[in-house]
């Protein structure tokens, strides 16, 4: 998944700095991402700086991954910056190598939250960044805003008697390939609620034996995502909330469509139910650990041996 960086680590600790030569600095404008025009790569610190010239700009740190740390520009001109190019956010969907993908986008994630909260919503003073935590503060009231991350489920449904599990496409969204059952937690519910009703809304079936497989943070929505499997309970008979669904089908492990990606949880569902795992419980991912916070990997010297897999 897209946050499988090993042998790089994430540090996601909160250690504001001025940035260095080779620290990476992420533009932002709206929902688009400037990258050098030539190679789409992103630009040092040292690059960020003889490009904007003599233009007044902020840098706001945002984490560390190795020894480098990233940053995104704030009250610069970016249209006076030259030999850029104008990407949407999901070029990080291909991006490589991974652990940039992966950087660019939480960056993305972060970048947004902090841009659309500058006011406060208590008092509507002006919100500035807290200089020990990743918040905003009121300086006024003393309102503190950390980052909005939304718990959803993903729902891998199983059908036991006939071996089969339903995958579905949406209605009105960009994203036209299959997917699972998926759904935002409400207030007062369990996430195991939340896979009863998100079924029942979606495709008006019942569940049973509900299994946690596996979670990932997936910045492109700003959503923690949970993954479930569960087994149909009762008949088959699917009833589609249209508004959401333009199609429920339900497919044997020899006739799956192909998945096209493996930076998502959604994907990674799919085939381990390709390969008949689905009963075996979620398999620990050690690459990820890291004992006692010790760094591993590459400094990021290496990081421009490389092109983005793919534009959009």
């Amino acid at each position: 998944m897209i946050q499988d960086i090993f042998p790089h680590v994430y540090h996601n600790e909160f250690t504001p700095h001025a940035p260095k030569a080779q620290d990476i600095v992420l533009i932002f404008d709206g929902n688009e991402v400037l990258l050098d025009e030539k190679n789409k790569w992103m630009l040092t610190f040292e690059e960020v700086k003889a490009r904007i010239g003599e233009q007044e700009a902020e840098y706001r740190y945002l984490f560390q991954i190795d020894d480098t740390g990233f940053f995104y520009l704030r009250n610069a001109d970016v249209d006076k910056i030259p030999g850029l190019c104008r990407c949407r956010k999901n070029i990080f969907r291909t991006y490589a190598p991974r652990h940039l993908a992966f950087a660019g986008i939480t960056a993305f994630n972060l970048y947004q939250w902090r841009e659309s909260h500058q006011f406060c919503g208590r008092c509507g003073g002006q919100l500035e960044p807290d200089e020990k935590e990743r918040a905003m503060r009121c300086p006024k009231c003393g309102e503190i805003v950390y980052p909005v991350i939304s718990p959803a489920v993903i729902i891998g449904l199983i059908d036991p008697e006939r071996d089969r599990i339903l995958f579905t496409k949406y209605a009105d969204r960009d994203y036209k390939k299959y997917a699972l059952i998926a759904g935002f937690s409400e207030i007062g519910e369990t996430l195991e609620q939340t896979v009863a009703r998100e079924v029942k809304e979606e495709v008006g079936l019942s569940v049973k034996n509900i299994r946690y497989y596996k979670n990932q943070p997936w910045a492109f929505t700003g959503t923690l995502l949970v993954g479930f499997f569960a087994e149909l309970d009762g008949a088959d008979d699917i009833t589609l909330e249209e508004d959401e669904l333009g199609e429920a089908t339900w497919f044997t492990r020899e006739n799956m469509p192909p998945t096209d990606n493996d930076i998502s949880l959604t994907a990674e569902m799919m085939e381990v139910f390709r390969r008949g795992e689905e009963k075996q419980g979620r398999r620990p991912d050690r690459r990820n650990a890291h004992e006692g916070g010790q760094r591993t990997g590459t400094s990021g010297g290496d990081r421009y041996s490389h092109a983005p897999g793919a534009s959009v």
